[in-house]
């Protein structure tokens, strides 16, 4: 026998293979509301570069939301087409902040934009998107799709199926999908999994409904998660039991 018996134990693989995490532009804004809080985009640089040691390919999809909404732009008598593409510009924007946290971390990373920004960022190209992981590098695709009246979670959903992720890691500040808000509401009840069809009948506000219509067409696993509480992308990654995953079949 080659093995001695107290000889220590094999540490656990993580499950999957290449990731795509869905950050919202507030994740990086702090208490303050609005902007980039320096704390928060170095919680979230640990946590990323914690997970990539493991081997893991990561992809991430960030939102602008701390900077600008489109939406929120016709308040002031913007069209929404020219807010979305300010919108775009605010992803960039938050893209290159977590890029450079990164390269101080000593991870490699590469920031492709939906729009051209040459100057700052690759055009995206997603045979290159995908040598990069398979490099190690960490991608940040910013800008969204590169079209007004499309989400970022439209947007990640399509660049998860693109570049053939095992899970999308939605991260939110809440442990995972409520009947309704449970910041607001004490008596709220959590999901621990839901089927894509669950998630439309029951209109749980998880993604918006293309970005759903894709996650379900694509069979591509959702974890929604709390961003805020340290060590839970590695469980994530690690298959623990964590947050709310949507799949096709419960039973999967």
């Amino acid at each position: 026998m080659t093995e001695k018996m107290n000889s220590p134990k094999t540490k656990s693989a993580p499950k999957y293979r290449r990731i795509l995490l869905k950050l919202s532009g507030e994740a990086l804004q702090g208490p303050e509301g609005y902007g980039i809080n320096s704390k928060a985009l170095d919680a979230i640089s640990d946590e990323i570069a914690e997970v990539q040691s493991l081997g893991i390919e990561i992809a991430i999809v960030i939102g602008g939301g701390n900077i600008y909404r489109g939406v929120a732009g016709a308040e002031t008598g913007i069209d929404r087409s020219t807010g979305d593409y300010m919108g775009m510009l605010a992803t960039v924007i938050n893209a290159l902040a977590l890029q450079a946290l990164l390269e101080k971390r000593q991870l490699h990373t590469r920031v492709q934009s939906a729009l051209e920004i040459r100057q700052v960022a690759e055009p995206y190209i997603r045979r290159r998107a995908i040598r990069h992981l398979e490099k190690r590098r960490v991608v940040i695709f910013a800008a969204g799709t590169g079209n007004p009246f499309f989400t970022t979670d439209t947007a990640a959903t399509l660049r998860a199926l693109e570049i053939g992720a095992d899970l999308i890691l939605k991260a939110t500040k809440v442990d995972g999908v409520y009947d309704k808000d449970p910041l607001k509401f004490k008596d709220a009840v959590k999901f621990n999994e839901l089927t894509y069809m669950d998630v439309i009948q029951k209109e749980l506000k998880i993604m918006d409904a293309t970005a759903m219509s894709l996650c379900m067409q694509g069979n591509i696993p959702i974890l929604v998660f709390n961003l805020f509480e340290r060590g839970n992308i590695k469980k994530a990654v690690m298959g623990m039991d964590i947050g709310t995953k949507v799949r096709s079949d419960k039973n999967e």
